[in-house]
């Protein structure tokens, strides 16, 4: 008997048969492959099909050919893992054959998975899956975030300085792939829409606070200067998450490029129009290349390594802040000098309100 209870299937010497007992196990399950089958026929079937392919690979003769599909796949992983289950010492010649029977036909069913993912993404619903896998990717990031935060906030014990210092990088890191994450999601859904439909009050010091406290760890890793300023005026009224995404990313990529000297954050009032703000992101990097500065806007790009400038191949980043800034009523505006640096601008209406009224949490 095997633990489900079921009589164990005799192969011809009298011995148990593990891939016959694999075979029962798994057509007996076949409930757990409902969301790739449509009936328990078909897994039964396919099953049966999967075994006479692994004893013709087992045993060196003809190559019955299985056609590659996710229920495929799926039904030989199970009849891998229930038929090391149904071994029992000592392990037979035939039972080592089945087991590299298997292999040899997951081998053979494992190239095809790229054609299916690139037709999947070429298909109807290819932006469908491109946001599920930046879904998939932001759930653990999103932990690894709140983890980090813990952990720095002393919450599980006291950290060693150099401890603090690794977390925090940590923190950066993940919170780097997370934005990726969003990246994606945002352009492939348009990229244009702001998170927050109508303006709303925000304080510009807590802002360039949170984006200070992000990139530091990099800033300090890379011994670059970090200076931020905001504008006179602090309450403002407007789209703080675009706002804060924008900085954030510029901010980033700046420190990205940059191997001495420092990055430089301004928020200034123009003083002939204290509603509109002016935001500027400045570094002493190596400065954009000519040749670059054609597609520095461009989501997936291609990748170009222009002296040794390597230029990003996906580009997200700078296409979303684009966007964000129009959808703000603004202009992204790039300056850059080979040698000395890059700068980049834009301005924003942004009424001053009082600072009695009520802000966000």
């Amino acid at each position: 008997m095997d633990s489900s209870g079921k009589p164990m299937a005799m192969a011809e010497g009298g011995g148990a048969d593990p891939l016959r007992a694999a075979r029962d196990r798994v057509a007996a399950d076949w409930q757990r492959f409902v969301a790739d089958a449509i009936s328990e026929r078909e897994v039964t079937e396919l099953v049966d099909a999967l075994v006479v392919a692994i004893r013709a690979r087992a045993v060196g003769g003809g190559h019955p050919p299985v056609t590659p599909s996710p229920l495929a796949h799926q039904l030989l992983v199970a009849l891998r893992s229930a038929h090391l289950a149904a071994l029992v010492a000592p392990v037979g010649e035939a039972a080592l054959a089945n087991l590299r029977g298997i292999d040899s036909l997951r081998e053979e069913l494992a190239p095809n998975w790229s054609e299916r993912f690139q037709e999947r993404l070429g298909g109807p619903t290819g932006l469908e899956l491109i946001v599920e896998v930046a879904h998939d990717l932001r759930s653990p990031l999103t932990s690894i975030l709140f983890l980090a935060e813990t952990i720095s906030r002393g919450r599980s014990g006291p950290l060693t300085p150099l401890q603090e210092r690794q977390m925090a990088l940590i923190y950066a890191a993940a919170f780097g792939l997370n934005a990726v994450a969003s990246d994606v999601i945002e352009l492939v859904r348009g990229g244009h829409r702001l998170a927050d439909a109508e303006r709303k009050p925000f304080a510009f010091s807590e802002m360039l606070e949170s984006v200070h406290d992000i990139v530091r760890p990099l800033a300090e890793e890379k011994k670059l200067s970090l200076s931020f300023s905001g504008p006179m005026g602090d309450h403002r009224l407007g789209h703080p998450a675009a706002l804060n995404r924008v900085l954030l990313n510029l901010t980033t990529n700046a420190l990205k490029f940059t191997t001495d000297g420092g990055v430089m954050v301004r928020v200034e009032a123009d003083p002939a129009e204290p509603e509109r703000v002016v935001c500027t992101v400045e570094d002493s990097g190596r400065g954009i290349p000519e040749a670059a500065m054609a597609m520095l806007f461009e989501p997936f790009r291609r990748r170009q390594q222009i002296s040794d400038y390597s230029f990003s191949g996906s580009g997200l980043g700078l296409s979303i802040c684009r966007k964000l800034v129009e959808a703000m009523g603004s202009t992204l505006e790039v300056a850059t000098t080979q040698g000395v640096g890059t700068r980049f601008s834009f301005a924003v209406m942004l009424p001053v309100i009082d600072q009695n009224v009520l802000l966000p949490s």
